[in-house]
């Protein structure tokens, strides 16, 4: 029964939505910056409402569905006008040469590779390679005017905002008990596939482990991504974009403050780095000195917030279960530590292991084990995992050397392309979001980046908006 209602509620919103994408494919983008925001908290009180499989699995493909009605669109219009609506870069020609290998990937028989991911895990990562290609080309497609990047990067600031009080309220006023009882442990388990083994079930970068039974943990930001590592990645873009945006700072400067505050209590260190070299970045393009000493703020915060985080911070007392489970990890790793400033604290030594020994497979499999074999997918779907945590020796597990190489030569030449476009217009939006996407590539050395479907799909639908300024500005 609630399955049904749900389905029937959601068709009729997506079919006029639809409408106003196929009319106007930049109105996907808005319904991603808001929509995608909170996917993961609607979803889960779905999940909890009763709304299960394959109900779910169909709402839950609202925003591919946008991304398919967008691109049909433009389709549509470049066979009607005999052209594409954007002269062709370097940056169009590789990020076609990546999907065709993936595609590639996607049908080669696994035995061949030594993979062995079934159809399932094929296809989550055949998504979850292409969606960036997709959203790229629908922001090289849509000609805007100056006033829509105006309206679209308060729209980010604004849910930006949005997510970061919400996080906090969250944090200081919402028991963690009260999440280990939600809807979002059995979700994440057995709707996603997601083994997890953080306090009562819940993913285990929910909290920090500050290293002791008798002390347990601090919570972070997880707000409506439920996860604190999204939060964070929308928060740096929403700081650059604001701080290339600089108008009305009467309302910017209050909400870029939350949203700083936000992303301090996800306690994601690697995002405030991305933050400082985004910054660095912003004042190269824009030619101006206080970005960097931004950048140099930034840094000086984000070591004083690692001492500073534990005296601040909401906390929460392991349960029963949770005391055995942390004592089984601390002798299986007697060495880690519960610093976060510390080399061997878990979470940066896992990072820094994972990557390692992802290169490692990349340079002794350099044929690739093919698609679903590596990062999240693989963990969904229960395929031995070949490579985690950074996207680069993510798909160079499952595309091989060759598939690796042409995901880095896309991303710097789409880069170069970003800081070359904003360098030559003095474009406020080019030099934003080639900020913001410098961030994205130094967070993507130790995290799947692509795999938040918030900066696949906002992201890179806004830096190929960027990588075409001229129609915009002649406006």
């Amino acid at each position: 029964m609630a399955s049904g209602l749900a389905v029937a509620v959601y068709g009729l919103l997506l079919v006029p939505v639809a409408v106003l994408v196929w009319r106007r494919p930049v109105f996907a983008l808005y319904a991603w910056i808001v929509g995608l925001a909170a996917h993961n908290a609607v979803m889960a009180a779905l999940y909890g409402a009763g709304v299960r499989g394959g109900a779910l699995t169909a709402i839950q493909a609202w925003k591919e569905i946008l991304l398919g009605v967008a691109l049909a669109r433009i389709a549509v219009d470049a066979l009607r006008a005999g052209r594409l609506a954007f002269r062709v870069q370097p940056a169009d020609v590789v990020a076609v040469a990546f999907a065709a290998v993936v595609c590639v990937y996607a049908v080669l028989p696994q035995d061949w590779l030594g993979g062995t991911a079934d159809r399932s895990a094929i296809g989550l990562a055949l998504k979850h390679d292409l969606v960036p290609v997709g959203a790229y080309f629908l922001g090289r497609s849509v000609i805007l005017r100056r006033e829509e990047l105006v309206r679209l990067v308060w729209t980010i600031v604004g849910a930006s905002a949005a997510v970061a009080v919400l996080g906090l309220l969250d944090d200081f006023f919402i028991p963690i008990s009260w999440w280990r009882d939600s809807a979002v442990v059995d979700y994440f388990h057995k709707h996603l596939g997601y083994d997890y083994h953080g306090t009562g079930g819940l993913p285990e970068n929910f909290v920090f482990n500050n290293g002791g039974d008798a002390h347990g943990f601090y919570r972070r930001l997880v707000s409506t991504f439920l996860g604190p590592l999204a939060s964070a990645y929308m928060f740096v873009v929403a700081l650059l974009l604001g701080a290339a945006f600089l108008r009305r700072p009467r309302i910017l400067v209050p909400l870029s403050a939350a949203i700083f505050a936000g992303l301090l209590f996800t306690f994601s260190r690697s995002s405030l780095l991305a933050l400082a070299a985004g910054l660095v970045v912003l004042a190269f393009v824009t030619r101006r000195w206080w970005p960097v000493a931004a950048a140099v703020a930034t840094l000086a915060v984000s070591v004083a917030w690692v001492h500073v985080f534990p005296h601040v911070a909401p906390t929460g007392k392991w349960t029963q279960q949770d005391l055995v489970q942390q004592r089984n990890h601390a002798k299986a790793e007697p060495g880690a530590s519960g610093s976060a400033g510390s080399i061997d604290e878990p979470s940066i030594h896992s990072h820094w292991i994972s990557l390692r020994e992802g290169v490692r497979t990349v340079v002794h499999h350099p044929q690739g084990y093919g698609l679903g074999n590596a990062g999240q997918t693989a963990s969904r779907t229960g395929t031995p995992i070949k490579a985690g945590e950074s996207n680069y020796t993510e798909i160079g597990a499952e595309t091989g050397l060759f598939g690796a190489l042409l995901w880095i030569a896309w991303g710097l030449a789409l880069f170069v392309g970003l800081v070359v476009a904003a360098r030559h217009t003095r474009w406020w939006a080019a030099a934003g979001i080639a900020a913001a996407f410098a961030a994205a590539l130094v967070l993507a050395v130790q995290t799947d980046v692509i795999g938040d479907p918030w900066m696949a799909y906002c992201l890179w639908a806004c830096a190929g908006i960027a990588l075409m300024p001229l129609p915009i500005l002649r406006e």
